[in-house]
């Protein structure tokens, strides 16, 4: 019987799993919306006569996103909670006249995760490992506040034990066990938030796999910032970003704030019960676009920031095999149909690339590590298929030492594999 639940708790997607000595196992969950051994980090919540006045139909992940879509405008839907762990500025969000913490987000997903997990939720659990970002997404993020978040939230199922993991040292483990020889392995993880990298020597001593930890680093920055630069260059312009309004007798640009919301799609299911929205709706009377505010202001009110993510990770996706890609999104008029070139794509994006490479020189500095020390690079993550992040490794490292795989389930799998071990405390942030 396993003795531990690997948790990865992941921006984007969440994976829970288990291990029989080396052999792991993806936990499967059956929601309204099927079956699937991965769940989306998504909640939705909306009124149910047939549960009560004041009672609420909570989903999770895939069925979240289901609800969500059959009851436009009816149900209020969260997304990629994880980015708000490290904020102190987020206290909260109100969901139907009641306030929700962080731990409360966490708390309601976990438990609807298990419901849907039924039968295969271990029935007794040693401990859970989870796993954490090497640094945490967001502005100025405190990991000693997302850390005490994470224990409160975790604290309410009563597992005997909690120890957390960096995540691209779980993604080092699960990859470490297809090692043939002993090896120095890089790993990158390209998360939804965050770019994490581990520098682990794996030796086999006495027929049992021995790491040693060389280095961390990472940087807040991976595909939800790839999603961002392309909203606010191809739909914020479209929206009123850059347009002005008329204040007495001064032309003031409308603030840039409000597309800073917009444009992180999975915050503005908050964005549109916050005063700022609201500032933005009076805002309409004296623009000189105004058409562009309405439409932005329409957009938010019909919860378009889900169908937006999917338009724009269907071009980045499409991007990643081609020179063009086309850009649907129907919702903005004939301004939402346009061609995007990889190049522009890019260009848009060479800040954020300049700060992953700059995390990787990090780590490699302050372990006095060469690339010719390296003996295998592991990629891991959805964004590593990106063609101008991909760059980064093959301009340094030959392709026999690259390998990808396992996107959404090595952390996972790692976590539980590290979680069966007498050695735990080796692997864990202190």
């Amino acid at each position: 019987m396993a003795q531990a639940l690997g948790f990865d708790f992941g921006t984007t997607n969440t994976v829970l799993a288990t291990a029989d000595g080396q052999t792991t196992h993806s936990m499967a969950f059956t929601s309204a919306a099927g079956s699937a051994d991965s769940m989306r980090t998504a909640l939705s919540f909306m009124k149910d006569r047939q549960l009560g006045a004041s009672a609420l139909k909570v989903e999770a992940g895939h069925a979240a996103i289901r609800q969500f879509i059959d009851n436009p405008g009816d149900c209020r839907f969260l997304q990629s909670i994880k980015t708000f762990a490290a904020s102190a500025l987020f206290q909260g969000t109100l969901i139907y006249a009641k306030r929700h913490s962080f731990e409360d987000l966490m708390e309601v997903f976990i438990r609807r995760l298990r419901n849907y997990a039924g039968d295969n939720w271990p029935s007794e659990v040693k401990r859970i490992v989870t796993g954490r970002p090497v640094h945490f997404a967001g502005a100025n993020p405190d990991p000693a506040l997302a850390t005490e978040r994470y224990n409160e939230a975790l604290s309410r199922f009563g597992f005997p034990e909690v120890h957390y993991v960096y995540e691209p040292v779980a993604a080092a483990f699960y990859f470490a066990q297809n090692l043939k020889s002993d090896a120095t392995v890089l790993v990158a993880d390209f998360g939804g938030g965050t770019t994490d990298y581990s520098l682990i020597r794996f030796e086999t001593v006495a027929g049992k796999l021995t790491a040693t930890p060389i280095g961390h680093s990472g940087v807040g920055i991976a595909g939800d910032h790839f999603d961002y630069r392309m909203i606010d260059n191809i739909v914020a312009p479209q929206i009123g970003k850059g347009s002005h309004f008329k204040s007495f007798d001064k032309i003031l640009e409308v603030p840039t704030n409000y597309y800073s919301s917009f444009g992180r799609w999975n915050q503005l299911s908050i964005f549109k019960t916050s005063r700022e929205f609201e500032d933005l709706k009076k805002l309409v009377r004296t623009a000189l676009e105004p058409e562009k505010l309405e439409t932005f202001i329409d957009l938010v009110d019909h919860d378009e920031g889900y169908p937006l993510y999917q338009a724009v990770s269907a071009t980045k996706m499409a991007l990643s095999g081609a020179d063009e890609a086309a850009f649907d999104f129907a919702p903005l008029g004939r301004g939402g149909h346009r061609t995007i070139r990889r190049a522009d794509f890019e260009s848009w994006i060479a800040d954020d690339l300049a700060r992953i490479e700059a995390a990787l020189d990090d780590v490699l500095e302050k372990t006095n590590t060469t690339s010719d020390m390296i003996d295998k690079v592991f990629l891991t993550g959805g964004t590593s298929f990106v063609p101008a992040v991909r760059r980064i490794f093959t301009e340094r490292f030959d392709n026999g030492r690259i390998e990808t795989g396992g996107e959404l389930l090595s952390i996972a799998h790692g976590l539980a594999l590290i979680g069966e071990r007498e050695d735990i405390m080796q692997w864990t942030v202190q």
